[in-house]
């Protein structure tokens, strides 16, 4: 996927590719907050659907490619691993930096939609051994359903909460600059993130590491990079919905658009049985864990914050299965 460059090139690459993501997640998140406040847009929408679908360009490319070429498991692996990653390590890096406030409609909405998303991708896969070219056609309906529905309550939530105070606090930004800021950092994002993916996998190739492991961790994880520096840049900001509803939106868009349109580009036959027997309930029990540290259970209609031993958790959770991915896939 990535062509061989010289050593200094790949250096080079790294700290370009670290010192645009910052500048550009920063930007993103900004112009993003910018039209929020301008429109009247519920932050989590923001977040869910132009940051979450927007740093998700990268898994659909790779899978849509992957599965155009008959690579069914690349395809797959980089969508699922991407939403456990984005649980498991940008909730989690997030929770470090500043505990992030989850809405009862998270726990009580979000998290069940997600789950149910999860078991029925399983049932599709148990069905038919993969996915046929209707299974993709059935994500892609129901990923067209259940956006319009979740934009829809959360902004009537929204709405019955609204106190009549002012939304916005502060300077505002113009309205040209914000979309200019939206663009430009989601664009620089994307990119950025592959011009650094770049550089790691030919310095992980000078250093000798196998390609299936380069493949397993760098080039996988590489494309949820755009998702970590947005949540990491809300989460300094204190934008906490941002982070929430990327994630949330990111994990949609894998579930239901990434694989629906890979599939039905191309159908998807003999996939792994790891996917069974451990990415999807992996996925699955970080998106519980969610709604497990989420609810307030002194009051649960009222937000509790996810703190950094949560974080911690979360890192270590996925610390470990990494370690099951390598010993299994490199057997």
């Amino acid at each position: 996927m990535y062509p061989d460059i010289p050593f200094w090139l790949s250096i080079a690459c790294i700290a370009a590719g670290f010192a645009v993501l910052a500048w550009s997640a920063d930007a993103f998140v900004d112009g993003a907050s910018a039209l929020a406040k301008a429109f009247g847009v519920s932050p989590f929408v923001i977040g869910m659907v132009i940051i979450g679908f927007g740093t998700s360009a990268p898994e659909l490319c790779v899978s849509a490619l992957s599965g155009a070429c008959g690579h069914s498991d690349l395809s797959l692996g980089n969508a699922y691993g991407s939403c456990v990653f984005n649980i498991a390590v940008i909730l989690g890096v997030a929770a470090l930096i500043k505990p992030i406030v989850v809405k009862p409609s998270v726990v009580f909405v979000a998290v069940p939609s997600l789950v149910a998303i999860a078991l029925l991708s399983c049932f599709l896969v148990a069905h038919g051994g993969g996915f046929s070219r209707m299974d993709g056609a059935i994500l892609l309906v129901v990923f067209a359903v259940l956006l319009p529905l979740y934009c829809w309550y959360d902004q009537s939530q929204k709405k019955r909460d609204e106190t009549g105070a002012a939304v916005a606090t502060g300077a505002s930004l113009p309205l040209w600059k914000a979309w200019l800021l939206l663009f430009v950092g989601l664009a620089l994002l994307v990119g950025s993130s592959h011009v650094l993916v770049w550089g790691c996998v030919d310095l992980a190739r000078a250093m000798g590491v196998s390609e299936l492991l380069i493949g397993l961790t760098i080039v996988a994880m590489g494309t949820s990079l755009p998702e970590l520096a947005s949540a990491v840049a809300s989460a300094r900001k204190g934008e906490h919905e941002f982070v929430i509803g990327n994630i949330v939106g990111s994990n949609i868009f894998n579930t239901l658009a990434v694989v629906g349109l890979a599939g039905t580009i191309s159908p998807f036959k003999n996939v792994s049985p790891y996917l069974l027997s451990r990415d999807l309930p992996i996925m699955v029990f970080t998106t519980v864990l969610i709604g497990v540290f989420g609810l307030n259970y002194r009051s649960p209609h009222e937000p509790k914050a996810i703190g950094r031993a949560v974080g911690v958790l979360w890192l270590l959770l996925f610390a470990a299965y990494m370690a099951l991915m390598l010993v299994q896939e490199t057997k």
